[in-house]
């Protein structure tokens, strides 16, 4: 390991209440969510990588096990995604002995984000050394700033600090003037509701068909 690694950490503990089944097991282009987002996460530069479980964990366990991937149990997912960026975090300042240099935050529900992409953040932070590098992205018509982001270790106590449902992007907007970005179209689509995964399943259904030569 590296003087000053940075680890990513998937968080994947949410109970799915809007997609009324655990989102982590929906399949596409024949994988599961979750293993999708950990194995983007794995085809990263990005070590170590953390898994954060939390709602399904039994269910959800054996989509991790096998791969490098270190899982780790947010014992409060309820409390919504401030926990398990905390106990994420936590867990890669013990994996990197309080060594890493900064943290990309992913989530499990964006198929479309690879490991390339993520590849970016990195790519960005090392050019500029910013003091977090956000995905860009169009989604409802407005400009977002969100996940897949990098936070440098400055901001560690920030993301400690979340409580609650709210995720890093309040920590994103407060830092707007400092961050950089990425653009990153794939990161535009995520899967949150029973409507979300039949588009995602019509955008397979739709594409056109590969045809070789002849």
């Amino acid at each position: 390991m590296s003087a000053q690694p940075i680890g990513i950490v998937v968080l994947a503990a949410g109970a799915s209440v809007r997609m009324g089944e655990p989102k982590q097991l929906l399949r596409h282009e024949g994988a599961t969510l979750l293993s999708r987002a950990v194995r983007a996460a794995l085809d990263s530069q990005c070590r170590p990588v953390i898994v954060v479980l939390g709602a399904h964990v039994e269910a959800l366990r054996t989509e991790v096990g096998g791969t490098q991937a270190q899982v780790v149990i947010n014992q409060e997912w309820a409390e919504g995604m401030g926990a398990s960026i905390r106990c994420g975090l936590r867990a890669l300042e013990a994996a990197t002995l309080g060594r890493a240099a900064a943290v990309v935050l992913t989530l499990c529900d964006q198929p479309f984000v690879t490991g390339e992409v993520i590849n970016r953040l990195l790519a960005t932070y090392h050019s500029k050394r910013p003091l977090l590098v956000a995905s860009a992205y169009e989604a409802g018509k407005e400009r977002v700033l969100g996940a897949p982001a990098l936070f440098s270790r400055a901001l560690f106590s920030e993301l400690m600090d979340l409580r609650g449902p709210e995720g890093a992007k309040r920590i994103i907007r407060r830092h707007a003037s400092e961050a950089a970005m990425i653009a990153a179209p794939e990161a535009a689509f995520d899967v949150d509701t029973p409507e979300d995964y039949r588009s995602l399943k019509r955008s397979v259904a739709d594409r056109p068909e590969t045809v070789g030569p002849d």
